[in-house]
């Protein structure tokens, strides 16, 4: 890689966090799509199953509980939570690497990990916090994606007060309302920070 070329574009986390249904996967999934090559994702790890349609390597690491534990003992994580009776984290090895040759790492994870980000990664991530309309709104992309059950529904939704009281702790909160400026927005965002 030219060194010049480097000190373009810093490395940088970008953070997108929301309430589950809150449409980061969508939103990250958009600007992959239409952003530089230098735009990358950050592939989660979860021991939760696989769910109808989705892809180990592709959509998360999927592994068993044990593995999980054992990848947290090794310190193979830049972080974990368990929601939802499962556990999430981030493979720390690739994160690092991007972050090495100036890439804008995306990475769609819990709020609780998106704070321990900051304090681990401070000016070199980005946190943003997608807010949705409204919990109705929340409710209804949650059954059309139809992935979990009607109690499920109501687990995620019972985290909805304490994950909606963290957005202060986040650089920008967003209002994912319409698909296409949520995308230009996070994409203008991250442009500004690289230039810092």
């Amino acid at each position: 890689m030219n060194p010049k070329q480097d000190h373009q574009n810093k490395g940088l986390l970008v953070v997108l966090s929301s309430p589950s249904g809150g449409g980061k996967t969508t939103i990250i999934r958009h600007i992959l799509q239409s952003g530089p090559p230098d735009y990358v994702y950050s592939i989660s790890m979860t021991s939760r199953p696989r769910r109808k349609g989705e892809i180990d390597g592709q959509d998360y690491f999927f592994v068993d509980e044990p593995t999980f534990e054992q990848h947290i003992e090794n310190d193979n994580l830049i972080e974990y939570e368990r929601v939802h009776d499962w556990y999430y984290g981030t493979p720390k090895q690739p994160v690092e690497k991007w972050i090495e040759q100036g890439k804008a790492v995306f990475m769609d994870i819990d709020v609780f990990g998106a704070i321990h980000i900051k304090k681990e990664f401070d000016d070199n991530a980005l946190l943003i916090f997608l807010k949705p309309p409204d919990e109705q709104v929340l409710r209804e992309r949650l059954k059309k994606r139809s992935t979990e059950d009607e109690e499920q529904i109501n687990k995620r939704l019972q985290r909805l007060p304490k994950e909606m009281a963290c957005a202060d702790d986040f650089d920008i909160v967003i209002t994912n309302d319409e698909l296409n400026e949520t995308v230009n927005k996070v994409k203008q965002l991250v442009e500004q920070k690289r230039q810092v």
